[in-house]
This record gives structure tokens, C-alpha cells and sequence, in this order.
């Protein structure tokens, strides 16, 4: 009977991670050894203020989950101790944490990363990491739509005040 129970525990948390796996904008997969308590109590806060969840996952468990969630090309960089950060909100916010906190902290590599569904290697990943945020493509978006109007208003303002030094 114990074994049944066990059994089932186990199967309800890879179709927990395969759930994550499947919901997630970014999952950021990263091999942790050799950083301290302190170092990895800074990243899961960090991770944790972006609204990113932060888990040390053993890698049979993360294999049965990607296999659920159709997603085995991320099977080639499970190997060693694997932490694995689900961000749900935001595409580049999970990468560019754990990239920034891997070029001041050495010992944290990063192995691969999930986006939208696709599997995707370290350099893509130091790549989305140097994105900027949502919110600056969206304030870039803001000030590229707002040009216009402005130029326009400044062009009838310059017209005004040239007829008004006319008169």
C-alpha cells in the first residue's frame, strides 16, 4: 500500500512541473553547484520579486515531466544538480536574473531555457537576457507612437508664431 501511495505522490509532481512547464512564458533551466547558502538565498529573492519560481528539481522527475509536456529536447541539458526557474509573466525577466546573477556569481551556469514553448540554448539565452523588459519595450513602444503627434504639434506651433510675427 505504501508503494501505491508513494507512487501516486510522484506522478502528481511531475504532472505539477509538466503543468508549469506547459503555463510558463520562460523556463530557465541552470546548474547550481558550487554556490553558497547566502548566494542562493539572494537569487530565490531576486527570483521571487519578479514573480519567478525558483526549484531545485531532481532530474528524473523534470525528464517525466517534460516527456508529459512534449518538451524532451530540454532532456540534453538535464544532468547534475538542476534548478530550474518557471517565469510566468514576462519572456526576458527569468533570463535576465539568472544572467546577470551568473556573470557576478560564477559557480551558477546556466544549461538551456524553454520560450514560448521552444527549446533554446545558453547563447540564446544570454541573448534574450540583454532584451530589455517588458516595460521598456513598451515605453520605447510609447515614445515611437508619440513622435508624430509631437512633430506635428511643434510644425503648427512653428506656423502660428511665423504668421503671428508676419502680422
Amino acid at each position: 500500500m505504501a508503494n501505491a501511495k508513494v507512487i501516486q505522490a510522484k506522478q502528481e509532481a511531475v504532472e505539477v512541473v509538466a503543468a508549469k512547464l506547459r503555463e510558463s512564458v520562460t523556463t530557465v533551466v541552470a546548474d547550481y553547484r558550487g554556490l553558497n547558502v547566502a548566494q542562493v538565498t539572494e537569487l530565490r529573492k531576486q527570483l521571487r520579486e519578479a514573480g519567478i519560481e525558483f526549484q531545485v528539481l531532481k532530474n528524473t522527475l523534470l525528464r517525466r515531466a517534460t516527456a508529459a509536456a512534449e518538451l524532451t529536447e530540454l532532456d540534453a541539458v538535464l544532468t547534475g544538480p538542476t534548478a530550474i526557474a518557471f517565469g510566468k509573466d514576462d519572456a526576458v525577466s527569468a533570463a535576465k536574473i539568472l544572467n546577470d546573477f551568473a556573470k557576478k556569481n560564477t559557480a551558477l551556469e546556466l544549461k538551456g531555457a524553454v520560450v514560448e514553448g521552444r527549446v533554446i540554448g545558453v547563447e540564446e539565452i544570454k541573448a534574450l537576457a540583454e532584451l530589455p523588459s517588458r516595460e521598456g519595450l513598451l515605453s520605447m513602444l510609447l515614445s515611437v507612437l508619440q513622435a508624430p503627434m509631437r512633430n506635428f504639434a511643434l510644425a503648427v506651433k512653428a506656423v502660428a508664431e511665423k504668421e503671428e510675427q508676419s502680422a
